[in-house]
């Protein structure tokens, strides 16, 4: 870090910052990237990150979805300094709500969702929009009895201003005020209500959130207002756009839950530099961040305003870069899972040979399998998969290179130099071409058309497994056709 940069860190009041997920499946790549702002905010200013779940919306709460948030962050190292369910806090948003009605600031009805339903195509068919204060009479109005019948607000319609950190001022006018419901008929508080009482409550600083809260911004801050509180900073995130950039990221497009990366092989440092940069940078070129360089380079100030594209090609890249950036060993830790099955049967050290071969190969973990199948198995291999090479002039040709081959690498000390001093020995002595006598070389000891350096597979195989291949190569050239 900078001398001026850790000027500007030391000079950072330590902020109070909450991610809110509502326990209904899977994170998706746009909910982690909300945690991760909040969180690397807050170690940069060793402040703290809270966890809270909005579970008051108990239709929508999927069995498990708590464990599975708590999960999800914890695999990516996005650790929590306080944790709050939301539904035990039920209670103090009762106080609160009482507060508002003894002010005459809430009220009750007895109004039938049928009635609001009627209401809501009257106004859409005089062509404007709903709004529940202008069907709201007086002689609806009935005591609100908690647990029986929902509260709302009495809003007070006016225009609003208000600065996001991001979006900079912003403004709404009187239409955008309604009447919203504060307590449900159930006794739990609606997200509306419940988060402005929890982060003041929790003396959160700043709220991260996406842009599709701006809209109702308007309608909070009438709520701020009844309540005679000061809202926190607001700090709108880019939305995450699909590929092409015309409409946001959705599953149609390829989106997934988080832990899917990781299933798949991507590293959590990856991953965290990936989402980072959809939708932030810091001013300069650079694009492969560590987490410890993420966390001393974010700003709010490097927050976009315009969508980020998901590319998953650019996903590929960084992670590429944070697989070479391991060191074997702890490459080899990482792996555990992504090997073929018969690899199982070989030793450690043999299977860190081979991942040194591939480490610069590898964009995702789940690769592995792929490029590594024929250090552990006898290539699957016919006579026309063998010789089908281009440029290649006959069988015949294919036959004699492999049995000069063979002869050549037999009398080998198999050290990766040696190797490759025969190989392109054999190259002028049989006057052809890589393209050809390393391919069918290659065809014979792994079956494969991408593989490693050849002289370094074929050092890691060893003599006698490279001497079994090609002789069970050449034994096609004697089958019958």
């Amino acid at each position: 870090m900078s001398e001026k940069k850790q000027k500007e860190v030391e000079a950072l009041e330590p902020v109070r910052v909450r991610f809110c997920p509502s326990p209904t499946g899977d994170l998706h790549i746009g909910g982690v990237r909300t945690a991760l702002y909040g969180w690397l905010l807050a170690q940069q200013t060793e402040g703290q990150f809270i966890l809270r779940i909005e579970d008051t919306d108990k239709a929508r709460e999927v069995e498990g979805g708590v464990d599975l948030i708590k999960k999800t962050l914890k695999a990516f190292g996005l650790e929590w300094d306080e944790f709050y369910l939301q539904s035990k806090l039920k209670l103090k948003h009762k106080k609160w709500a009482e507060k508002l009605y003894k002010k005459g600031l809430a009220y009750a009805d007895n109004v039938a969702p049928e009635e609001v339903d009627a209401w809501r195509e009257d106004a859409r068919k005089n062509k404007k929009p709903f709004l529940y204060r202008n069907y709201i009479t007086e002689d609806r109005i009935v005591p609100w009895v908690y647990g029986q019948n929902p509260l709302r607000l009495k809003s007070t319609p006016k225009e609003y201003k208000w600065h996001d950190e991001v979006r900079g001022d912003l403004s709404a006018g009187p239409e955008a005020i309604d009447d919203l419901i504060l307590v449900k008929a159930d006794g739990f508080p609606t997200y509306n209500f419940a988060h402005i009482i929890d982060d003041f409550e929790m003396e959160i600083t700043h709220i991260l959130r996406g842009d599709e809260f701006i809209s109702s911004t308007p309608r909070y801050l009438n709520i701020y207002e009844a309540l005679e509180i000061e809202p926190p900073k607001f700090v709108t995130l880019t939305p995450i756009m699909a590929p092409g950039g015309k409409k946001k990221l959705g599953k149609r497009d390829g989106a997934k839950g988080a832990l899917e990366y990781l299933d798949e092989g991507v590293l959590v440092p990856g991953f965290l530099n990936f989402l980072a940069l959809l939708g932030w940078n810091d001013g300069t070129e650079q694009e492969i961040f560590t987490v410890e360089e993420l966390i001393s380079k974010f700003s709010i100030a490097g927050i976009g305003k315009s969508g980020a594209n998901f590319d998953q090609k650019r996903l590929e890249w960084i992670n590429g870069h944070h697989i070479r950036l391991l060191k074997l060993s702890k490459l080899y830790k990482a792996c555990d899972k992504f090997w073929p099955s018969k690899a199982a049967h070989t030793d450690r050290e043999y299977r860190k040979e081979v991942l040194s071969l591939v480490q610069e190969r590898l964009k995702y973990l789940s690769e592995l399998e792929e490029l590594t199948f024929f250090f552990f198995e006898e290539p699957d291999l016919s006579l026309q998969k063998l010789t089908d090479i281009k440029k290649l002039e006959s069988v015949e040709q294919a036959q004699l290179f492999l049995k000069k081959s063979l002869d050549s690498l037999a009398d080998s000390f198999f050290s990766k130099e040696d190797i490759q001093e025969r190989l392109n020995s054999l190259l002028d002595e049989l006057e052809t071409t890589p393209a050809v006598l390393f391919a069918l070389i290659r065809n014979a000891v792994t079956g494969a058309k991408n593989t490693p350096g050849l002289a370094e597979t074929i050092q890691v195989l060893g003599k006698k497994v490279v001497v079994e291949r090609f002789e069970a190569a050449l034994l096609l050239f004697n089958k019958p056709a």
